[in-house]
């Protein structure tokens, strides 16, 4: 009886052999479950190679690449090696003597060229279209960032002069978008700002906004800060 013990006992381990699934006996066979978590628990790129890969995917990326996308391509990357990777690439970049940047933009990574060389690329790109944006245009996309979501009534009044035409400006360069419609007699449509508006002043989200007198130095000199901050401090119209 057994000698049928061990006979069965050797016919199963070498049927394990053979097809990888393995059954635990007094031999030391390894499961194929053990050697599946066993697998997992290894490094699936190494600290290097995640951030070449990164740089990669940041660089490639026509938008702000997201964490949650981040995630999704570096499926088997544990969150905290791929965020540190991240933080080291910031670091790199923010050494003097680069012309580039990582910046965390609108809800994702972004590699950008640097302020400071903005005019260099603006020359490269295309010399001979303006991209700054007027005066009026700019202190109407204030007023919309820090009001919103508002209306061309309520923007007209705060300002206290007409910005119909530069409204149109700001919804074609995608700075600005139709929110909705207020409930009210005639029901005005409401402005908001843009993910593109974020990359363009390089903000993470709405919260980063300034206050008005810093995000006026943004905007440019000719500004008028106190009108600009006025307007932004000055209750909503009814």
């Amino acid at each position: 009886m057994t000698d049928h013990n061990e006979d069965e006992i050797a016919n199963e381990n070498e049927i394990a052999k053979q097809t990888g699934t393995g059954t635990e006996t007094e031999t030391g066979t390894e499961t194929g479950t053990d050697a599946g978590a066993r697998a997992e628990d290894g490094p699936v790129l190494p600290p290097d190679e995640i951030r070449a890969v990164l740089e990669a995917l940041i660089f490639a990326s026509p938008q702000p690449l997201t964490p949650r996308e981040i995630g999704k391509v570096l499926g088997g990357v544990p969150k905290e090696a791929w965020q540190a990777a991240v933080t080291e690439m910031r670091a790199d970049y923010a050494r003097d003597g680069r012309g580039l940047q990582l910046v965390e933009v609108a809800g994702g990574y972004q590699i950008t060229t640097r302020p400071e060389y903005n005019d260099w690329v603006r020359e490269l790109l295309d010399p001979r279209t303006p991209t700054r944006l007027s005066i009026q245009a700019l202190e109407t996309l204030a007023v919309i960032a820090y009001k919103q979501p508002v209306t061309l009534p309520e923007i007209i009044d705060l300002r206290g002069v007409k910005s119909g035409g530069v409204l149109k400006t700001l919804l074609e360069k995608r700075l600005i978008r139709i929110t909705g419609r207020k409930e009210v007699v005639g029901r005005p449509m409401l402005y908001g700002t843009t993910k593109e508006f974020l990359l363009h002043f390089g903000l993470k989200d709405l919260a980063e906004l300034p206050k008005i007198e810093e995000f006026a130095e943004v905007l440019g000199e000719e500004v008028d800060v106190a009108v600009l901050k006025k307007a932004i401090e000055a209750p909503r119209p009814v």
